[in-house]
């Protein structure tokens, strides 16, 4: 895979541990200035300090927080040219019938709405400005069979990742005539504090495929691919660039029903 040198800005939401920090750091490598958001103080500013970056603190679900994180940023670092859109939670751990009302929903307001909420404030502005290029960190457990592992996470976690890929497809068609890319991805079943629960025998992803997976999105070389699904470890994403018009004549790479 080449390794893309990039520009510009980025900001990561929830990059002060696990995926989003690793994205962070990868472009960072390549070239770009990252702002990295969470609700952890110690975590962010590490990240952010090891790469010379903005430390955002705050709640996705929160929309004066979000808001000043967009602001700060592109008065700090310059216009955001990236996000990912990656904070995210599991489930409480409770079996269904002893989790709360409060518990459940609280994974579709960090995971749903948190991403339209930021997809929505730097989305107006990619799209006043003619480009930008947006990636959602979606997962197999808004779609696999209820054996995978991601079970685990709870009942309300599937379903969240799976309003978030349709949000996203839906999205991309919605700011595609305004220079707006829009891409989710899966980043595999990565271990991390969120998925740790799954133990030693789960087939955990190597957790540097999502973070080059961003890194190629963020190049722009993947443009042709917006809206599709993009999975870091089952998808060849450079042969999905060569196949790219196969790919959308064809409808691939998306969550369908077929009969």
């Amino acid at each position: 895979m080449p390794s893309d040198a990039l520009r510009g800005v980025a900001l990561v939401t929830g990059g002060g541990r696990g995926i989003g920090a690793s994205i962070a750091r990868e472009l960072s490598d390549a070239g770009m200035r990252v702002a990295v958001t969470g609700r952890s103080s110690e975590q962010v500013h590490a990240v952010a300090d090891e790469l010379d970056g903005l430390a955002l603190l705050g709640d996705a679900t929160d929309r004066d927080d979000v808001e000043g994180w967009v602001e700060q940023t592109e008065r700090e670092l310059g216009p955001i040219d990236l996000l990912v859109a990656n904070a995210g939670v599991a489930g409480s751990g409770h079996p269904f019938l002893e989790e709360s009302i409060e518990e459940w929903w609280r994974v579709f307001e960090v995971n749903v709405l948190g991403a339209y909420l930021c997809c929505r404030t730097v989305g107006a502005r990619m799209a006043e400005r003619g480009h930008g290029r947006i990636v959602n960190i979606g997962s197999g457990g808004s779609y696999l069979p209820i054996a995978n592992p991601t079970i685990s996470l709870g009942t309300s976690y599937g379903p969240s990742k799976a309003a978030l890929g349709r949000f996203t497809e839906i999205l991309a068609a919605a700011l595609g005539q305004s220079g707006v890319r829009v891409f989710l991805i899966s980043p595999g079943l990565v271990r991390t504090s969120m998925t740790e629960r799954m133990g030693d025998n789960a087939p955990w992803t190597p957790p540097e495929l999502a973070p080059r997976l961003v890194r190629v999105l963020a190049s722009g070389r993947a443009d042709a691919l917006t809206g599709r699904y993009l999975h870091a470890e089952h998808d060849d994403i450079e042969d999905l660039i060569a196949r790219s018009g196969e790919i959308a004549a064809n409808d691939l790479n998306a969550i369908r029903l077929r009969r």
